[in-house]
């Protein structure tokens, strides 16, 4: 019996017809915008309704932040944190049953979300001539980025904290990492299209600056030890990377729905022999 092999997988336009994809890239991923006219200055006017794909990331943003704000107010109703001593780290609040259960699973689906999200952006890039390299580069990141979200939720602060602290260090500062380098890649290529509103890339941006110094100033503040102002900044940083990856919707607004498409590969036996040849051997 012939083996099948993953041969490819497509994303279709809001128009319901699958994207060229080029007969020498089997197993790509093509991502193609739906109807759109084109303003001055690259940017898009929507012009017909959003895919379901574009609320992959804008779930992923309102599942992590009502999810890890949940945890909070479970950790102070139970009083396993105590407000009148400062304000807690997430970690902190996440580290106690029952609500330790709750931040691991709000962090695994999180991390699933965020790298499925990652996946598609990867194709995409490539779809719009971004480099090889550079490209995984910002795949990679976003990865590490997912893992290490999925790592802090599995790992709690009181039990394991060498592997908290680096699964943190992979959520917030690549992370961050991950939102930097695609600016840096539509900065530099300023062919790429440009989705949404012309103020979508300067609040990128901006956000990207905010969420850095914010990062910077976590850092500062609990090696003084101010941990309530340190605490306070790792909340922010963690509501503006879920903001940002619910950004994403916006690029991901002309993407209609995936395609996973089979090809027959290589036959794990030896085909069989056909009748002239056992003919001929007779």
């Amino acid at each position: 019996a012939p083996a099948w092999t993953l041969a490819l997988l497509e994303c279709v336009d809001a128009r319901g017809a699958p994207p060229h994809i080029p007969a020498r890239l089997p197993g790509r991923l093509s991502c193609s915008p739906s109807p759109r006219t084109e303003r001055a200055g690259g940017s898009w006017t929507e012009l017909g309704m959003w895919g379901y794909l574009s609320l992959l990331p804008a779930f992923l943003a309102f599942w992590a932040v009502s999810g890890v704000w949940t945890v909070f107010a479970l950790s102070v109703a139970n009083k396993t944190v105590n407000l009148t001593e400062g304000f807690p780290y997430i970690s902190l609040c996440g580290s106690y049953p029952p609500q330790s259960c709750i931040f691991s699973q709000v962090l695994n689906v999180g991390a699933a979300m965020a790298a499925w999200i990652c996946i598609l952006r990867y194709h995409q890039l490539r779809d719009w001539g971004v480099a090889k390299w550079l490209n995984q580069l910002i795949l990679w990141s976003g990865i590490l980025c997912a893992l290490g979200t999925s790592v802090v939720g599995n790992f709690q602060q009181k039990n394991q904290l060498p592997t908290h602290l680096t699964g943190a260090f992979f959520a917030f500062f690549v992370g961050n990492l991950y939102f930097w380098l695609q600016l840096l890649v539509f900065w530099r290529m300023k062919s790429l299209p440009q989705p949404g509103a012309p103020w979508i890339g300067p609040l990128r941006l901006g956000l990207c600056s905010v969420c850095t110094i914010l990062i910077v100033a976590m850092v500062v503040l609990h090696s003084w030890p101010l941990r309530s102002a340190s605490a306070a900044c790792e909340w922010a940083v963690a509501m503006l990377l879920f903001l940002l990856f619910g950004l994403l919707a916006v690029d991901f607004s002309g993407l209609e729905g995936c395609t996973l498409c089979l090809q027959q590969g290589p036959s794990l036996s030896p085909p069989p022999a056909s009748p002239m040849f056992l003919q001929a051997q007779l």
